[in-house]
């Protein structure tokens, strides 16, 4: 094991029990990622990769196994404990946006500072969604914003944490190619400048070559980890 990798997956496995058979999502998984790298999860449907991302980000707990986040065993830590690290160190991209609807662009962003006690959360958010092209889009709520603005206000709302790793699953899923292309573009840029840690499930290929290294899982097995 290495000092300098952020998350470490140690012999991970999610196993479901049904009454006639154990279905194996995940099996003995083991890779670690270092501080500042960029790495996509790929492979095909039902290969285990929005499970792996569940499990690294904590929402979801293991059969067996054992995920280290910033040299913290996160399986020891209660749910509070999860949620607070969450908090503290990363920051989520969905596919489907996941913002409130009762809240407009600038308080969805506003939302993890105020959560935190950031007394300047309002200024931070405005800056992030400057930074993201949506300036003039603040009082806007998710129902007035295109698919991606909405995708835009999302990766506003996960790097203004300022957090040292971001999960990102299947991030331009539900937008266009055009559209897609410019949000990715906006991430990587930002991941960059932050110097955050990226781990990014997707099944596009041409995306996952944006990534240093890519993990390939296939039934639920790490097939490959090669840059």
């Amino acid at each position: 094991m290495s000092d300098t990798a952020i998350v470490r997956a140690i012999a991970l496995t999610k196993q479901i029990a049904s009454a006639t058979a154990r279905l194996d999502i995940l099996s003995d998984v083991n890779f670690e990622v270092a501080y500042g790298e960029a790495v996509a999860v790929v492979g095909a449907s039902g290969s285990g990769k929005s499970t792996l991302l569940g499990l690294l980000a904590g929402l979801d707990t293991p059969s067996a196994g054992r995920v280290m986040i910033d040299n913290v065993d996160i399986f020891t830590l209660d749910e509070d404990g999860r949620a607070a690290l969450r908090a503290r160190l990363i920051g989520f991209v969905f596919q489907s946006f996941q913002l409130l609807p009762f809240l407009t662009a600038l308080e969805n962003v506003m939302l993890p500072l105020e959560l935190a006690g950031d007394g300047q959360a309002q200024e931070r958010a405005r800056e992030m969604l400057a930074r993201v092209g949506l300036a003039g889009r603040l009082a806007h709520y998710s129902n007035q914003l295109s698919g991606g603005e909405q995708q835009r206000v999302a990766i506003a709302r996960a790097f203004v944490t300022a957090p040292k790793l971001l999960l990102a699953d299947e991030p331009t899923g539900n937008l266009d190619a055009a559209t897609g292309a410019q949000v990715i573009d906006l991430m990587f840029e930002l991941n960059r400048e932050r110097g955050t840690t990226l781990i990014l499930v997707t099944h596009d290929e041409m995306l996952s070559q944006r990534c240093a290294r890519q993990l390939r899982l296939v039934a639920g097995r790490l097939q490959s980890g090669s840059p």
